[in-house]
């Protein structure tokens, strides 16, 4: 099956280096459906320059672009009528705003839930007459509120706490909300409740087991039948994530006993007579077909590689967006083809990766390695630390390393422990010691890296963004013979500041790690937060921040900053008018380039190419 992408295509001049093109090249997301109007879709893509959504009627072909604004915007979600689009309008970037409707054949926008004032999103639920709609909220006020949102009518509230928590899903009839909450306080671990639209509970369902057993919960979405009351949960109990079914009516669960290896997720077909499997183990992705009636579970063909999104169409073939660490990506099909196909220019391909086991303090590491083909060590070499920290680093394409080996670079990405696809106790390792694990784990491979004749230990580059700018920065205090140069976009650098000006989310998933917040647990932050460790910094560092991140505020970048000014260390910072990263192309290739250029000015004879 192949479409026509027929969004503008950006003109690229034959002299830009192919690691630019990489960045420049046309991209689509997987397409979302509408569940009662199929041919009508909605995705994102940067042909215009900067990320924005797009909508597509299937049935003419026809594709326009919904949102236009300076930052871009990723969340948005279509009506099941197909109606109309939903998406989220914050101030660039602060992830703080209110939800727009617009018809889904263009229109004005206006207010998709007037009388709610602004917060940041906690999930978004809408009725298949596309008149309700259940939408979750944060703020650092209130913590978690739920409000159902009818046409011509003001908002209702149904749930208030605290902690985190939102909106899961609506059952197929409407008449049903599953909320994923934490109100036992463990923000990684998640409880669900089923409620009326009146916020009366109907069932509960929790896997802490008082705290003693950290188990969570996931909201996987209802059966996508009329009166059917079944939900597709996700949960722990067997050592990973993986598919289980609540009937809601009768009580009963039904645990589906999957036997692959790795984490796996599901959703519905959309008869409600089989589940699409994704299947998530050691950094790479597939899909199965999992029969209800027969327990019969099929292989779906997809390429070697990775794939992070799929779902089941009408017609029971299944849509996937797949790529590998050497071949960019692309929206496939089942039926054949390719679902969406930019024209114009194509990302240049890259090279595969290695996959590297290495034995470290808390168990067997998996580092990825990827260097520029035909080359041998000792090498320059970039650890390029995933953000997360719940989050893995997978055979699957990336512009940022990419641009490194295209620069002579040999590139390390290492899956320490907190990361996710190991199954659950690697995931959870990192709580109290938090930052100082990870970096244990990233040492054990750093030594194998040396020790293979990989990298030139005199050239070492820590990078990442998030998280792993946290951990950078974290790195570079606490091991500071250890690396050459330092680069870290959007990180915690002032755990205490970073706490107190952080969305409320957040602090809820620090108060978890921690066991506390900063000031019940103060020698755990104080032991976890980069700017203890500052004044032992002695690589050159280079930062990056987003002036309106809501995650990785700016406040403590700067005291963060300030401190290195101080005792004239050498550094550099580089500023932006955006959140937590951007969604402009050419932003995006501006701090890669200005990373690039400050590891080479700091790299004495490191080899590049162009």
């Amino acid at each position: 099956m192949s479409e026509a992408h027929t969004t503008p295509d950006m003109p690229v001049s034959p002299s830009v280096p192919d690691w630019e093109k990489r960045f420049r090249a046309p991209r689509v997301s997987l397409p979302d459906w509408a569940e009662d109007a199929p041919d009508r879709s909605l995705f994102v893509s940067n042909a215009t320059g900067t990320y924005e959504l797009y909508a597509w009627d299937r049935s003419t072909g026809e594709q326009r672009q919904v949102t236009d604004r300076p930052n871009g915007t990723t969340d948005g979600i279509l009506t099941p009528d197909g109606e109309a689009v939903w998406w989220f309008s914050d101030t660039d970037g602060d992830e703080f705003g209110i939800w727009m409707r617009q018809p889904f054949h263009g229109g004005d926008d206006v207010p998709a839930a007037p009388g709610l004032e602004p917060s940041y999103p906690a999930g978004l639920a809408i009725g298949r007459d596309g008149t309700t709609a259940v939408v979750g909220r944060s703020t650092d006020e209130d913590g978690t509120t739920i409000h159902v949102v009818r046409e011509g009518s003001a908002p209702v509230e149904i749930y208030r706490h605290r902690e985190s928590g939102g909106v899961g899903d609506l059952s197929h009839d409407g008449s049903l909300l599953a909320i994923e909450h934490t109100e036992h306080g463990d923000a990684m671990h998640s409880a669900l409740r089923v409620t009326r639209l009146d916020g009366s509970t109907v069932a509960e369902l929790d896997d802490t087991r008082g705290g003693t057993v950290e188990l969570g919960l996931e909201v996987l979405g209802f059966a996508p039948v009329d009166g059917d009351s079944r939900l597709l949960v996700g949960h722990q109990r067997r050592g990973r994530w993986e598919p289980m079914i609540w009937d809601i009516a009768s009580g009963e669960e039904t645990e589906l006993g999957i036997e692959l290896p790795g984490d796996v997720n599901a959703e519905w077909y959309p008869d409600g007579s089989a589940l699409l499997i994704a299947h998530s183990f050691e950094a790479r992705g597939e899909l199965w077909r999992y029969d209800l009636a027969t327990r019969a579970l099929t292989q779906i063909e997809t390429p070697p590689g990775s794939v992070s999104g799929a779902t089941a169409r009408p017609d029971r073939t299944v849509e996937y967006l797949w790529s590998s660490a050497a071949q960019p990506p692309s929206v496939r099909s089942t039926a054949g083809g390719v679902v969406l196909d930019p024209p114009g220019m194509k990302a240049p391909a890259s090279v595969p990766v290695e996959d590297v086991w290495v034995e470290g303090p808390g168990g067997r590491i998996h580092a990825l390695v990827q260097k520029p083909a035909g080359t041998e060590g000792p090498l320059p070499t970039v650890f390029e630390i995933h953000g997360g920290p719940t989050w893995h680093d997978s055979d699957s394409f990336a512009a940022g390393p990419a641009a490194w080996i295209d620069h002579g670079y040999a590139v390390v990405r290492v899956n320490y422990r907190g990361s996710t696809g190991y199954g659950r106790e690697w995931t959870d390792a990192l709580k109290h010691r938090v930052g100082l694990i990870e970096l244990e784990d990233i040492t054990a491979v750093r030594e194998w890296a040396v020790g293979s004749g990989l990298a030139d230990p005199s050239k070492l580059v820590l990078a990442g963004g998030s998280w792993g700018g946290y951990l950078t920065l974290l790195g570079l205090g606490t091991q500071p013979e250890a690396w050459a140069v330092g680069l870290a976009a959007v990180p915690v650098a002032d755990f205490v500041t970073s706490y107190h000006d952080e969305m409320e989310n957040l602090k809820a998933l620090d108060r978890t790690l921690f066991g506390g917040s900063p000031e019940e647990v103060p020698e755990r932050y104080e032991a976890s937060s980069p700017l203890t460790y500052v004044d032992a910094v002695r690589a050159p560092v280079y930062i990056s921040a987003g002036v309106n991140d809501p995650r990785c505020p700016i406040r403590q970048i700067d005291n963060y900053v300030d401190r290195l000014a101080a005792r004239g260390a050498v550094h550099e910072v580089y500023r932006y008018d955006a959140g937590h990263g951007s969604l402009v192309v050419e932003e995006r290739i501006k701090q890669v380039r200005l990373e690039i250029d400050f590891a080479e000015r700091h790299l004495k004879g490191a080899a590049t190419r162009r």
